[in-house]
């Protein structure tokens, strides 16, 4: 059988806007590996004013711990009282939008990038990501393009999600399955 696929007809220029130019894509990658890639852990608060310069939203009690890769500062939003945890990675194509009190555990992936895989040149089918208040991110969670993670909702360690979750549940899995409420109290 012969490969249907053609990568040298994929076009990055279609389907992406980077949202800024050349030089301040160049300088936040320089920034990045210095202050955030790196495993020094640098204070919370020159992290979240380079974000800032860089055009992000950013509230107040934000923690960012080390070695964490944000792709495109000024396609971020993040709420107060968050904790984003070692080496996530937020691959941000689109906006990426993160509530108050919300956990990113370490190693979780939110991935707003994507390709479609049904057309040979593989062109970008990307989309925005949010995750609601009070939402808990488990460690190394994948979380697809086009998501939204319901408010108090917790995914746990190693789930895979490519579709929205409700709000004030416990999910696992992949794909996650809910598992009960996160306050019972509440629903």
């Amino acid at each position: 059988m012969i490969s249907k696929v053609r990568l040298k007809d994929f076009d990055n220029s279609v389907g992406l806007d980077r949202g800024a130019g050349k030089l301040k894509n160049i300088t936040w990658y320089l920034v990045k590996m210095v202050f955030f890639l790196n495993a020094f852990p640098f204070p919370n608060s020159l992290k979240c004013f380079l974000l800032r310069s860089f055009g992000a939203r950013v509230g107040t009690g934000v923690v960012i711990k080390p070695r964490v890769n944000i792709h495109m500062p000024w396609k971020l939003e993040v709420g107060s009282d968050v904790w984003i945890g070692e080496e996530a990675f937020i691959l941000n194509f689109e906006k990426i939008n993160i509530g108050n009190n919300v956990c990113v555990s370490q190693r979780a992936f939110l991935c707003g990038g994507n390709h479609d895989f049904r057309t040979p040149s593989m062109p970008y089918r990307n989309g925005p990501i949010t995750l609601a208040d009070g939402s808990w991110v488990g460690a190394g969670v994948f979380v697809g393009p086009g998501v939204t993670i319901g408010t108090d909702t917790v995914v746990t360690a190693g789930s895979v999600v490519t579709s929205n979750l409700g709000d004030n549940g416990i999910y696992k899995g992949n794909p996650p399955v809910y598992v009960k409420p996160r306050w019972p109290q509440l629903s």
